[in-house]
């Protein structure tokens, strides 16, 4: 390890910027961690229905895409059971796609279209987020 700080700090002294040093020479305190990819969750939506592309993702940054399949325009609304703050996506005409992208901590998630009664008509679903 002792070597590997001589190469780094030899490098710096020169004039080599830490981002060009290969990272089996940066020692690991400077080596910078790579971001997580998103979760991504696809919601299609129909008259009335809402379905998701899989019930749980683990916590994080999260991809959800609406997929309008129906022939009204449909938005969404993403709220964590127990929580006040409301997420939302635009209307998506028939036939196009929008997407949100969120950090979800752990728990249940409420997805619902708010246009009109479409919620009370059967546009809702939950998504479980783990750790």
């Amino acid at each position: 390890m002792k070597l590997l700080a001589l190469v780094f700090l030899g490098a710096v002294l020169h004039g080599v910027p830490p981002s060009l040093v290969p990272p089996s020479v940066v020692p690991p305190s400077r080596v910078a961690t790579s971001s997580v990819a998103p979760a991504r969750v696809q919601v299609v939506a129909k008259e009335f229905s809402f379905g998701l592309s899989r019930g749980s993702v683990k916590a994080g940054p999260a991809v959800i895409e609406l997929a309008n399949f129906g022939q009204d325009p449909h938005d969404l609304r993403v709220r964590r059971i127990g929580a006040r703050h409301i997420a939302g996506l635009g209307d998506v005409v028939p036939g196009a796609r929008g997407e949100l992208t969120v950090k979800l901590a752990p728990g249940r998630y409420s997805f619902w279209c708010s246009i009109a009664n479409h919620r009370q008509l059967g546009m809702r679903a939950q998504l479980i987020v783990t750790r």
